[in-house]
């Protein structure tokens, strides 16, 4: 079907009919989303972890044409639930074309379009705009002006045209007007300064702006939708208790509840498909990635009101799998499988993002990140492996062995060092972690073990000496019976 092309084709096209008609952006949002609901088509892609929480939440706030805020720490999926909005919104609508506030041809609210529909009648061209040509977002800083958002009088359009500087002609509109039935979202929101967050009282309340002091009154159409880190309220500003008091509903987001949802976002999100040979990413290397966020989470050593972001997992893990990437090139093996020492090397990734407290400053962040990923190793060795005997591997410690396998060793001889260690070959494949033919694995399966151990502190584990016994004795690497060291 053709779009009508002229206002006088769009008045014989179901356009001008019931409900398309004068239907406002809150209302086409509305009808849109229940009957998402009613064909039980996914509300937002790419959203896990919030299907029982803050969605609803949000389809309330929406079917009840509330302008809403998301409110929650760092890395909680915030703004991309807000660019996941024009989804709900009509796949193109009709414009007057060249308005730049998105005119409805019949209810114009520019002077530019309600000249061109007198001047032009039937014959006035129509431009149409597509869902995604309906959203602006903006980065609240302290730095925003009202004519940012609302606009200002220009004075070479005057000077050009000829016009008063109080006629509407001469106006520059900000991003407000220009998001006419459409979607604004800003994010970081108390970033705005006080006089600013006034500016936007008069478009939640009665739907209209003012431009410059001048009697040019647009009223607008538009949902608004913010977002706002609990920190902000009081590091760097606040939101106004007048605006607040305009939001009709507040969603508080969260991170992830359980591992298997973070891991779940985080292979979703982290770019792990490369040019090369094949990625394979172990599931309890995995786990282990996603767990050290979870057990920053809980540190008292990382500030809880910052957060840990999810972002951390995500980089971790490209980070984890670029130096197995690295390895397998270098050593020219077929396959590129992550390494519990792979996510050690993946340290940079995870000491940027963590906010520390006083005694994590004292500790740094490089000390508390590799704590994180032994923990983590210990967790997740503990919830896959509880019933194992593991009793022959410490022994062996016990009795003086001693292994320091180097992480940018080949597998087959990595298996060398990890098949002097009574049992550890054995047990990892008998718990269903690797197979006894898949060398690769198999060597990311006996670094869980060993790792899980040092976390238990049944053995010891240093950059020097490798694995050893439990708070062993001062000697030179390699010592010790069945000692043996690669690379």
């Amino acid at each position: 079907m053709i779009d009508p092309r002229t206002y006088g084709e769009l008045k014989n096209s179901r356009w001008a009919e019931a409900p398309l008609r004068g239907r406002s952006v809150r209302e086409e949002i509305r009808s849109n989303l229940l009957g998402r609901l009613s064909s039980g088509k996914p509300l937002f892609t790419g959203i896990v972890g919030y299907e029982d929480t803050i969605l609803p939440q949000i389809v309330n706030a929406l079917l009840a044409r509330h302008h809403f805020i998301l409110l929650g720490l760092r890395g909680q999926a915030k703004s991309r639930i807000l660019r996941e909005l024009t989804g709900l919104l009509d796949e193109r609508i009709p414009i007057v074309a060249g308005s730049e506030v998105n005119d409805d041809p019949f209810a114009p609210i520019s002077k530019y379009a309600r000249e061109l529909l007198t001047e032009c009648g039937d014959a006035t061209p129509l431009a149409w705009l597509r869902r995604d040509q309906r959203f602006v977002e903006k980065l609240a800083t302290p730095d925003v002006t009202i004519a940012d958002l609302i606009g200002d009088v220009d004075p070479i359009k005057a000077a050009r045209g000829g016009h008063l500087l109080s006629d509407e002609l001469t106006m520059h509109f900000g991003l407000l007007p220009r998001a006419n039935r459409g979607i604004f979202a800003i994010n970081e929101l108390p970033d705005l300064s006080g006089k600013v967050q006034v500016g936007l009282f008069n478009i939640m309340q009665e739907g209209d702006v003012q431009i410059k002091g001048y009697p040019v009154r647009l009223p607008l159409d538009v949902l608004l939708a913010f977002t706002a880190n609990p920190e902000d309220y009081t590091a760097r500003g606040k939101i106004i208790t007048p605006l607040k008091d305009r939001i009709g509903s507040e969603v508080i987001t969260h991170y992830p509840r359980t591992v298997q949802l973070g891991m779940e976002i985080t292979t979703q999100e982290a770019w792990t498909e490369r040019d090369g040979p094949a990625v394979d990413v172990p599931d309890f290397v995995l786990e282990v990635i996603e767990r050290v966020a979870f057990e920053a989470r809980e540190d008292k050593r990382i500030d809880k009101r910052s957060g840990v972001s999810q972002r951390l997992p995500i980089s971790v893990l490209e980070n984890a799998v670029s130096n197995a990437e690295r390895r397998t090139a270098a050593l020219s093996e077929e396959r590129v499988v992550p390494r519990v020492s792979d996510v050690y090397a993946a340290v940079p990734s995870i000491t940027g993002k963590l906010e520390l407290e006083y005694e994590g400053e004292l500790q740094g962040g490089d000390v508390i990140a590799r704590d994180l990923i032994r923990r983590a190793a210990g967790r997740v060795m503990e919830e896959r492996m509880g019933g194992a005997d593991l009793g022959k591997i410490v022994a062996w410690f016990d009795q003086g062995g001693a292994l320091k396998v180097s992480g940018d060793e080949r597998s087959d001889l990595c298996l060398q060092g990890f098949g002097m260690v009574p049992g550890l070959l054995e047990v990892v494949s008998e718990f269903g972690l690797a197979t006894s033919k898949d060398a690769p694995r198999l060597v990311a399966a006996c670094e869980l073990v060993l790792e899980g151990l040092a976390a238990q502190k049944r053995i010891s584990r240093n950059e020097e000496l490798g694995y050893t016994r439990a708070k062993p004795e001062r000697r030179e690497p390699g010592y010790g019976k069945g000692g043996i060291s690669f690379g």
